[in-house]
């Protein structure tokens, strides 16, 4: 699904300041449990961090287990919020009403996935979504193996390809951008539900290449180059401007979280959610994501409170 499809068919769903919780901190107790999406952690990870300073004695655990591994844990009711680098599938939709969950998904901000190579190589100045997908459709597996066999001219050096796993929603937008189909990709690349693990592997071999989430680049600048992508409108590379105004294209897209109407109940995971909204915009520039218009985490402050009525 194309990023317009998303937005235009996913709950765009935000949470403004406007009263939130009369709960005061020393009455706040506890736990927040959150896992899910590598993509999402960063932010996610910044605002627990910045609510356990109000609410000391909430705990808040963030876990990464992918987009996929978050949902099954979530459609089993073991988690209070999940993170989401897409938004739900139909089969995990129904794992949730077979085990009657109610949930709510809520856009938190957008996101740019990075193509990222090492610094040492000197001759990739862009590639085109249609050399991607020649170097990452199923087809390609043992057949791309070196950088002329995707541009003549470039080395006869044989490829390092590093990418998140199959449980993350990050490989399937990824594949169904870029391969034309979510899920479908080579399979001898390197792969890893921690991004940091992709990041290092990348920063070590002069010939690697992968993708992950735009925030991962930009915490590793020093450690990576990034490639900018033509669709056919010439190169772009992923910024706060490219993301925001769609020009980095088709490799935006918004990111979420899932929250259980069983865990809104609770006055800390209620007054935990109600702070994300409140707090995602400011947070998301911090660590590298793009926030969403004003009017849209305003709107979410009704949605939310209506859910949780």
């Amino acid at each position: 699904m194309k990023l317009t499809s998303i937005l235009a068919t996913a709950a765009i769903i935000t949470l403004a300041s406007c009263g939130g919780s009369k709960t005061s901190k020393s009455e706040l107790s506890g736990n927040v449990k959150i896992d899910g999406s590598s993509t999402v952690y960063p932010i996610t990870e910044a605002i627990a961090e910045e609510f356990r300073a109000v609410a000391p004695d909430v705990k808040v655990t963030v876990g990464v287990s992918g987009t996929g591994g978050g949902f099954k844990k979530f459609g089993r009711g073991e988690l209070d919020i999940n993170d989401a680098s897409r938004p739900i599938k139909d089969k995990e939709a129904a794992a949730c009403k077979e085990a009657n969950i109610d949930y709510l998904s809520i856009t938190i901000a957008y996101d740019g996935l990075a193509v990222v190579i090492n610094p040492q190589n000197t001759w990739v100045d862009y590639l085109t979504t249609a050399e991607l997908k020649k170097l990452w459709e199923p087809q390609a597996e043992g057949v791309i193996l070196t950088w002329n066999d995707i541009r003549a001219g470039w080395p006869n050096e044989k490829i390092s390809l590093y990418g998140p796993d199959a449980a993350s929603g990050t490989y399937d937008y990824f594949t169904e951008a870029i391969v034309g189909e979510s899920g479908k990709s080579r399979g001898d690349y390197t792969n890893s539900s921690d991004d940091n693990v992709l990041v290092q592997g990348i920063a070590s071999d002069k010939n690697a290449i992968g993708f992950f989430g735009m925030a991962y680049y930009e915490e590793n600048l020093d450690k990576l180059k990034v490639v900018a992508i033509d669709n056919g409108t010439g190169p772009v590379i992923p910024t706060l401007e490219t993301v925001s105004s769609n020009t980095y294209s088709p490799l935006s897209r918004p990111v979420f979280i899932y929250v259980t109407k069983q865990a809104a109940a609770r006055a800390e995971v209620k007054r935990f959610v109600e702070f994300y909204i409140e707090n995602a915009g400011k947070i998301a520039k911090d660590v590298g994501y793009v926030a969403l218009p004003q009017d849209m985490y305003t709107k979410a402050s009704v949605e939310f409170a209506e859910f949780v009525k």
